[in-house]
């Protein structure tokens, strides 16, 4: 198996076009980046954004799955009800569009939190949960290469250097991400708080809490996660060997404190079961969650979570958003909260957790699971 660097990141954007913007009519434009980003399968990137209140700026990581060997990348071995456990591509039949959205992007929703931020969505095709900065060849089963751009960490920048160039005056920036988007969205505040240094840096992640396992050292290797790392997490001494997933939260919370991290989990989330399975440490998920949050909530004076029943995957994207209560305490107001600054109550279903055989949810975690981690 090879690794390719994308020209060592180059400045991780220094390489990137002018951005191409297309007005799509609906107050959303499309934004393809150019330079070294791409999605998996060589196509190009693009990602999208909806101007309006420019102090107040949702940025959102979407999910799509993620791959890190030749079975689970190659997309001929591994449908899923007619997809793949990755996205290999930006467009919008790859789930990755705002506007086929619910929940945050559901722009005619009175009760939607978001309606008067600005709105960034960074999609995501890169099967690396958004921090990839290689290509890498895998051998197939028949001995065949197969090439993933595992650019997710590029793509993202890229994304980035465009908020900060379009909206210098932010003063509240919320750092969102769903499945995939999830796990690396404590990356991402960390990022956003360096360069926001006097705004207020919020992050919420939705779906990606519950996995419980060592480090995954072949995912960041394959990835090459640890390469050309910014001088915030350089400094901590973090290695491919050593970083686990609840790991981000600590390395963004020593770099920057006053973040504030939050989390949204179903506690019998189906996805998150099936992907912790693939990588080889099949457990109930609900006990492996209730650990990552002690563990967190012990370290971070600023974390706070919620934990609802059922199998549900993810929150902001769907129209869960607004239906989903646990303790008398509804999803939607917990979000609004946060998003407003206030400090949260953590939320737990307890004897409300059930288990994972509700009907409606298991609809709904069908119509989600293709979309992956």
């Amino acid at each position: 198996m090879r690794t390719t660097t994308a020209a060592a990141l180059l400045g991780l954007c220094g390489a990137l076009s002018i951005p191409v913007v297309a007005e799509s009519g609906s107050g959303w434009e499309t934004v393809q980046p150019g330079g070294e980003t791409r999605c998996a399968d060589g196509s190009p990137y693009r990602f999208y954004v909806r101007r309006a209140d420019s102090e107040r700026v949702m940025l959102f990581f979407n999910g799509g799955g993620a791959c890190w060997s030749a079975e689970t990348c190659d997309p001929a071995a591994n449908p899923a009800d007619g997809r793949f456990l990755y996205r290999m591509a930006a467009g919008a039949d790859w789930g990755n569009d705002p506007r086929q959205l619910g929940g945050a992007f559901d722009l005619d929703n009175p009760e939607n939190p978001f309606r008067d931020w600005t709105q960034v969505f960074a999609a995501y095709c890169t099967g690396d949960v958004h921090l990839g900065t290689a290509d890498h060849t895998y051998t197939t089963a028949d001995g065949g290469e197969l090439v993933i751009a595992h650019r997710g960490r590029i793509n993202a920048q890229a994304v980035l250097e465009y908020t900060y160039g379009a909206f210098p005056a932010a003063r509240t920036l919320l750092v969102s991400g769903a499945s995939a988007g999830a796990i690396s969205s404590p990356y991402f505040a960390a990022e956003v708080a360096g360069h926001y240094p006097d705004a207020q840096v919020i992050q919420f992640a939705g779906g990606g809490g519950g996995y419980r396992m060592p480090p995954p050292e072949s995912l960041w290797r394959n990835w090459s996660v640890f390469r050309d790392l910014p001088e915030w997490l350089q400094a901590q001494d973090y290695r491919e060997d050593t970083t686990g997933l609840v790991d981000w939260y600590l390395a963004a919370a020593a770099a920057y404190p006053a973040i504030r991290f939050h989390q949204y989990d179903n506690a019998y989330d189906q996805v998150q079961d099936m992907f912790q399975g693939l990588l080889g440490y099949p457990a109930p998920l609900l006990p492996g969650l209730d650990a990552n949050r002690a563990e967190l909530e012990k370290a971070l004076p600023h974390f706070r979570s919620y934990t609802a029943p059922g199998t549900f995957h993810t929150l902001l994207r769907y129209p869960e958003l607004y239906s989903r209560e646990t303790s008398g305490v509804r999803a939607l107001d917990w979000v609004r909260d946060l998003a407003a600054g206030k400090v949260v109550d953590n939320i737990h279903c307890d004897a409300s957790c059930g288990q994972p055989n509700s009907e409606a949810d298991s609809r709904a975690t069908t119509a989600a699971a293709p979309e992956g981690v």
